[in-house]
């Protein structure tokens, strides 16, 4: 009985200590116009804010902007994901591809997405590939360092013996590589996910493409303080929402595996 009940004690913790730490950091921005830390005029007290926010929810031209966004996040992310894996398996599965390809991908991974702007401007506007563009090269690199490692991580024993008995390449990777290769494959999509968010909303606010970010811009550039940083709370909201949906996916596909079992409660 004591067992369960520390259990759900610590089951809630971290809940209520997160829920603390928002009410906390949402009291002290209420306080800090009145009481003159910032100019209220360039930073408004959160509940005026919060009240903007609420109005955008009732907006349709609010979700129609959040719905450029996701879609833009979610194409991106996903040819992101798919060309990593398949480019991170090929390269793993051979020692020479990976002497050969190490010099190419430390020197164009650094490379910030940003500094692609002109290039995405100049071939296609303020359309949606715009994004696109951004967001692929921004994800790709972290999913496939993450492919990478885990296709260098497989059990050379395991391998070998798979080999021994005859299985081919196609049947090494699906019945050894993978399984291996899958935890470091989803904290890849989890780290893309949050990448292909920031790249999506930073396109949309320089570039223009429809979004969050253009609407955040145009509010700026119009003088309307509240409005505007109540779209980048709500571009605070989304990626939290998306972090937790990266983090019940990867509990789902990793249940079999330690690293997931360790955080169920016993």
């Amino acid at each position: 009985m004591q067992r369960s009940q520390r259990t759900a004690n610590r089951r809630w913790r971290a809940p209520a200590l997160g829920l603390a730490g928002i009410l906390l950091f949402l009291l002290v921005w209420e306080l800090a116009p009145p009481a003159g830390l910032v100019d209220a005029r360039y930073f408004p007290p959160a509940l005026e804010v919060l009240g903007y926010f609420v109005a955008n929810l009732g907006d349709p031209e609010f979700w129609r902007a959040v719905g450029d966004t996701m879609l833009a996040w979610a194409i991106g992310l996903a040819i992101a994901v798919v060309a990593a894996t398949a480019v991170g398996l090929i390269i793993g599965s051979s020692r020479f591809l990976r002497r050969a390809t190490h010099s190419t991908i430390e020197f164009l991974r650094p490379i910030p997405s940003v500094a692609l702007i002109p290039l995405a401007v100049l071939l296609f506007g303020q359309r949606i590939e715009s994004s696109l563009l951004l967001i692929v090269y921004a994800a790709f690199w972290q999913v496939l360092i993450q492919v990478l490692y885990g296709v260098a991580d497989v059990d050379a024993v395991a391998n070998d013996t798979a080999r021994s008995f005859g299985l081919g390449r196609l049947a090494r990777i699906r019945y050894v590589v993978w399984p291996s290769m899958l935890p470091y494959l989803m904290t890849g999509l989890r780290l893309g996910a949050a990448v292909a968010l920031i790249l999506a909303i930073t396109a949309e606010l320089i570039i223009g493409s429809p979004g969050l970010g253009k609407e955040i811009e145009l509010a700026r550039s119009g003088g309307a303080v509240g409005p505007m940083y109540a779209l980048v709370l709500a571009t605070g909201v989304i990626g939290v929402i998306i972090n937790l949906g990266a983090r019940a996916i990867e509990r789902r596909v990793l249940a079999w595996h330690s690293s997931v079992r360790r955080e169920v409660p016993v």
